[in-house]
């Protein structure tokens, strides 16, 4: 299996080497590194992990500890479209588990998994904080509201 960090031949090779310079040494990067690197990439290979720990004069096992602490990192790969559906108190009172089943069954998978196409990944999360337009779900950084099992078909589809 080939190193994608240290593999020339690897496009993520540059943009992870790229990114570590642009930190440098600095410990209190980390968090910025690594949302730099899944930004870039998708996710945080785990061939990254060395590399970056070795930048920032750190543990391997403190950079992993960090990335696994932290439920936004990921280290396998995950959509390009993330969609997050709340499973708060507003949400959940107002259909959300209903909303929840509609895109299990439109994406065909489900919470937590990403779909072959690496189109979309499916995460729940406790609130997102829009409870007045309770059940709402994100597609990226777009919040939708106010959904129905029809509206959220029709979301879904503006992303094929």
């Amino acid at each position: 299996m080939k190193n994608e960090i240290n593999d020339p031949s690897s496009q993520g090779t540059g943009r992870v080497q790229k990114i570590i310079r642009e930190y440098g040494q600095r410990k209190w990067g980390l968090i910025p590194l690594l949302q730099r690197v899944q930004e870039e990439i998708g996710y945080i290979p785990k061939e990254a992990v060395e590399p970056i720990a070795e930048s920032l004069r750190l543990f391997p096992s403190q950079v992993q500890g960090v990335i696994s602490f932290y439920s936004q990192f990921s280290t396998e790969p995950r959509g390009r479209n993330i969609i997050r559906v709340c499973r708060g108190t507003a949400c959940h009172v107002r259909g959300g588990r209903t909303i929840l089943k509609v895109v299990q069954q439109n994406l065909g998978i489900q919470e937590g998994k990403t779909t072959e196409d690496l189109r979309y990944t499916l995460e729940t999360v406790a609130c997102l904080g829009t409870c007045f337009l309770a059940p709402v779900m994100m597609v990226n950084r777009s919040y939708f509201g106010k959904l129905v099992p029809p509206k959220v078909q029709s979301i879904i589809r503006q992303y094929e």
